[in-house]
């Protein structure tokens, strides 16, 4: 059977039958799942809350306590990308303690374990599928279904406030907000609605920061990067990147003539269709430009960030997300070097004023922790425990 049927029937069996056991109330403790053998090994709760009551906007989420000492390790709220890319993507296949058990697989119900090096090691998780529309997040009226950047960061803050008031064991935990791919643009926003939203008084949030990995945040410099980091990779010839640098004048975003035009498409050969674990139908409008007035915002107002890039990643290539972090300018505080993992070279990285930390991830695509989940692990202790990487 195709990797990617598998994947598809995966879900299916999977969503099917944990929608069947939990229902729809809000806060259910989770100890039994399909395909697990015996109760799961740590605390796991579901749920929704609602948003938006005048359109009925309800926010579905996945709850995994720290495996250290919940009463005072962080709290992340983790938003995938997409936008429309569900919160079971990072629970499952990215940062969270159960992974399918696929070289195993053979037909029927699919077998899940428990994944030690998931980040629930060191930090409360709040997996949210956002934004509306995305997983089992859904409105009552079809307004409710239109949302943007700004308003899904609204909304988490809504979120947040809430469930932390049903979960007021953790209002004083530190918080971060987390996520990749697209979300390098949902995290900081969502993050300076924070701010604002406690400015304005109600119930205070505890954040401290924020991280984002492979992270979608400038046009210019995200998209401007794929061509030069094809050349690095060696995935295309001297004579096609010397003719693209000539012919574009390093614009790859908007061919401004047709020499570039031809370039830049023999450049792409596309790829085969696949298996997609993102609902990229979403009805979400992105109304903010550039992430950078966002990301001088919180660092300068004394919030944490870290910024991590798998390098071989061709979506958002690290050569992207380095230049724009550069280019803000910060005092280096610790220059560019390697972090190591298990005593092996992990990546390399470098520490800014203003409490940002830019790292590399060795060998890793798009969504790191998937490709290199201990090494990860590794940099998101240290980092949340104010340690160098």
């Amino acid at each position: 059977m195709a990797r990617a049927t598998v994947f598809s029937l995966f879900i299916i069996l999977f969503y099917n039958s944990i929608f069947t056991q939990l229902g729809i109330s809000s806060g259910n403790k989770i100890e039994y799942l399909p395909g697990f053998e015996g109760p799961l090994p740590f605390y796991l709760e579901t749920g929704y809350v609602e948003v938006d009551g005048e359109k009925g906007v309800e926010m579905f989420y996945y709850f995994i306590e720290s495996e250290k000492s919940p009463e005072k390790d962080p709290l992340i709220l983790w938003i995938n990308g997409g936008p429309g890319c569900s919160a079971f993507s990072g629970l499952v296949f990215e940062i969270g303690p159960l992974k399918f058990d696929v070289g195993g697989y053979t037909e029927g119900l699919p077998t899940i374990y428990y994944f030690p090096d998931s980040w629930t090691k060191v930090s409360n998780i709040i997996f949210l599928d956002a934004p509306v529309g995305t997983g089992f997040s859904y409105a009552k009226t079809e307004e409710g279904f239109y949302t943007s950047d700004i308003l899904s960061a609204r909304q988490h803050v809504t979120f947040l406030r809430k469930w932390l008031e049903d979960h007021p064991e953790f209002s004083s935990n530190p918080i971060y907000i987390g996520g990749d791919s697209y979300s390098g643009i949902t995290v900081p926003v969502t993050a300076l609605e924070i701010v604002h939203a406690n400015q304005e008084g109600g119930m205070q949030l505890n954040l401290k920061g924020y991280l984002v990995g492979n992270a979608a945040t400038d046009e210019w410099y995200d998209g401007n990067a794929r061509v030069p980091f094809l050349h690095g990779m060696g995935l295309i010839s001297d004579e096609q990147f010397q003719s693209a640098k000539q012919s574009c004048n390093g614009n790859y975003i908007s061919p401004m003539n047709a020499q570039c035009s031809f370039v830049l498409d023999s450049i792409d050969s596309g790829s085969i269709g696949s298996w997609k674990r993102c609902n990229y139908g979403v009805k979400s409008t992105h109304d903010v430009g550039s992430m950078l007035p966002y990301h001088h915002n919180l660092t300068t107002s004394g919030y944490r960030a870290l910024v991590y890039s798998g390098d071989h990643d061709m979506d958002m290539p690290y050569l992207g997300t380095e230049a724009w972090v550069r280019s803000l300018n910060f005092a280096i505080v610790d220059d560019w070097r390697a972090w190591y993992s298990g005593g092996q070279v992990a990546g390399f990285t470098r520490s800014y004023s203003n409490n940002l930390t830019f790292a590399t991830v060795k060998g890793a695509g798009h969504t790191a922790p998937e490709y290199k989940p201990k090494e990860c692990l590794s940099m998101l202790e240290r980092w949340l425990a104010f340690e160098p990487l």
